[in-house]
């Protein structure tokens, strides 16, 4: 972190920490819960044109029921690479095509599979506490560094490491509110 006094390294660590809450929340829409979701489709890629490209990119997603996704191709002629990406994408979702749609409908998840994606969401939650410590430590050897270099007093170091510590906090329990949030989610039975 290259802050010059404390104020623009605090805001710097707001930024990079925000971020992190913003990237995890963007995750957790990918995960499957008994509703549907376009953003459970986010990582699914397809082959059209020679490269590989998301498939919101090549069809038009909607919600037509809270257990449905359809996928409408803008080409007609890419339902089947659309549908074979669906199935090669390992969500555990069966696609059906008429031709010119592809119908997704979301099954109800299994207790163990509502275990497994339990699991594999205290797995990213953890990645992303990892992140803001990460930022919290560069804050604090940043704070460091400008009392190393008599940019600030021994109280300014105090205040600025306290400070740094209430936003690590702050964005941690934002982090456990959306997984929380996420779980109960998973976890619901309709």
């Amino acid at each position: 972190m290259e802050g010059t006094d404390i104020k623009s390294l605090q805001d710097e660590c707001r930024t990079r920490m925000n971020a992190v809450l913003d990237h995890l929340r963007r995750e957790l829409a990918g995960v499957r819960t008994g509703r549907a979701s376009t953003a459970l489709l986010d990582p699914v890629m397809v082959e059209a044109y020679g490269a590989t490209m998301p498939v919101n990119q090549v069809a038009q997603l909607s919600i037509p029921e809270p257990t449905m996704i359809l996928a409408q191709p803008f080409d007609p002629s890419l339902i089947n690479a659309i549908e074979k990406a669906i199935r090669a994408s390992n969500l555990g979702l069966n696609p059906s095509n008429d031709g010119k749609l592809i119908r997704l409908p979301i099954p109800a998840l299994t207790a163990e599979r509502r275990k497994e994606l339990v699991k594999r969401l205290h797995h990213m939650a953890e990645d992303h506490r990892v992140a803001i410590r990460n930022i919290r430590r560069d804050g604090n050897e940043s704070v460091k560094k400008l009392l190393k270099d008599k940019k600030i007093t021994e109280d300014e170091d105090k205040r600025a490491h306290d400070d740094i510590q209430k936003l690590t906090d702050t964005h941690m329990q934002k982090l456990e509110q959306a997984m929380k949030s996420k779980e109960k989610e998973i976890l619901e039975i309709s």
